[in-house]
Order: C-alpha cells, then sequence, then structure tokens
C-alpha cells in the first residue's frame, strides 16, 4: 500500500468475510505458500491479514507489516495474538529472517513510483539462505517482470518459477498477471546448478495440488491483503 493513502480496514476487510460468505475460494495465497512448507513467514503488505491469519491457522509462525495503521487495527483487532508490525517495508529491518516472504495483492504495485527496488531489497534481506520471496501482481500498472527480476538480480535473488495465477497455472509469456517465486542465489547454487540451455526451474507440480485464488478483479482492485 502507497504510505499516506487513506484506508479503513475495518470496511476493507468486509468486502473479503462478503466474499467468503458468498461461497468464494479466499486463502488461495496461502494454498500457495504451503507447498514450500515454511515453518515462518513474513507476510509483507499485510492489509488486515487475511493471509497471516490462515497461515497461522494452518502452524506457521508468521508475522504481518503493512505501512497503514488501520489495516493493522484491524488485523490486531481480529488476531491479537499474532505479531503486527506498523512499517515502511522499503524501509524494514526487523533483525531476523523467515523461511517465506510473501507479497501478496498487487503490493509491489502500491509502493510509491521508483521506490520498487527498495522495496524488494528489504524483503530480500529477511528471506532465510534456504528460503524464498513470493510475489503475486498485476502486470499492466506500469512494474513489469523484467524490472522485478532485475530488482531481485540485485538484492541477490534467483528465479525458481513462475505461474500465471495462484492456482499453479502456467506461465505464458503476454500474461497480465504473474505469480513469482525467487530464492537465494548462494541457496540455488547449493541445492542445483540448473543447465542454462535448458532453462529448467525446480517447482512443484501445480497439477499435484489446486489452489484458489480471489477474484484477479477484486485482488487487484485493491492491492492488499
Amino acid at each position: 500500500m502507497v504510505p499516506g493513502a487513506p484506508w479503513d480496514g475495518d470496511r476493507y476487510q468486509q468486502r473479503f468475510d462478503d466474499l467468503a460468505a458468498s461461497g468464494l475460494e479466499v486463502h488461495g495465497e496461502a494454498d500457495f505458500v504451503e507447498r514450500w512448507h515454511p515453518a515462518s513467514v513474513l507476510d509483507a503488505g499485510c492489509g488486515t491479514g487475511r493471509v497471516a491469519r490462515e497461515l497461522a491457522r494452518r502452524g506457521v509462525e508468521v508475522l504481518g507489516v503493512d505501512v497503514d495503521p488501520s489495516m493493522i487495527a484491524t488485523a490486531r483487532r481480529l488476531a491479537p495474538e499474532l505479531d503486527w508490525v506498523v512499517a515502511d517495508l522499503s524501509a524494514l529491518e526487523l533483525h531476523r529472517r523467515f523461511d517465506l516472504v510473501v507479497m501478496a495483492g498487487n503490493v509491489p504495485l502500491f509502493t510509491p513510483e521508483g521506490t520498487e527496488g527498495d522495496l524488494v531489497r528489504s524483503c530480500a534481506r529477511h528471506v532465510a539462505e534456504e528460503g524464498h520471496l513470493v510475489a503475486g501482481f498485476a502486470l499492466d500498472r506500469g512494474y513489469d517482470l523484467t524490472d522485478y527480476d532485475r530488482h531481485c538480480g540485485q538484492a541477490g535473488l534467483v528465479l525458481e518459477g513462475r505461474w500465471a495465477t495462484w492456482e499453479g497455472e502456467p506461465w505464458t509469456a503476454g500474461g497480465t498477471y504473474a505469480v513469482s517465486v525467487h530464492r537465494p542465489d548462494s541457496a540455488a547454487m547449493s541445492v542445483r546448478r540448473p543447465d542454462p540451455a535448458a532453462q529448467s526451474v525446480d517447482r512443484p507440480d501445480p497439477a499435484a495440488q489446486s489452489v484458489h485464488r480471489p477474484d484477479p478483479a477484486t485482488t487487484a482492485s485493491t492491492g492488499s491483503t
């Protein structure tokens, strides 16, 4: 979310409550994250904590960070037992690392223009040595995968896999939404050295587990979780 932008956490949360009440699956991001079996997760740009609360319910240690006090106030009201932090992600320093850092809900699109690299570097330094950075965002808002991959590379991360949706649908060039998984370069080299000619990536089988994502139009329009 954009620092300083006005949001109402309770009203925002109500939108997802209404979607869930209508029968829509709203925990696709949590399903996707669980494929990597993390013991600890940083929900970067957590909004009202929808993803963080679901991961905690499944037994994952989770910490949520958002720049908006109203969003964090709602998150604390709904899950006071969890750790919530009000902070600008582009300058975040928690002095610890996580098995996985997730940016769901178009988080890179809601940071001020020109600070996307700072956002990625900040998130990357909270990724454990063999951990992952997961981000899903729309590609028609002025920040594309070329820039994102470049910023990840500058932060010492390499691409592990990319999908078109949180359901795990295969990525194809020209898509309008992408879920990208990066890992520290040192971990990539210690685990395996992929054949550059094959351009293969070590990733879970998308068909092995069905993952559901909220309506892309809804998520894209809000940019927070």
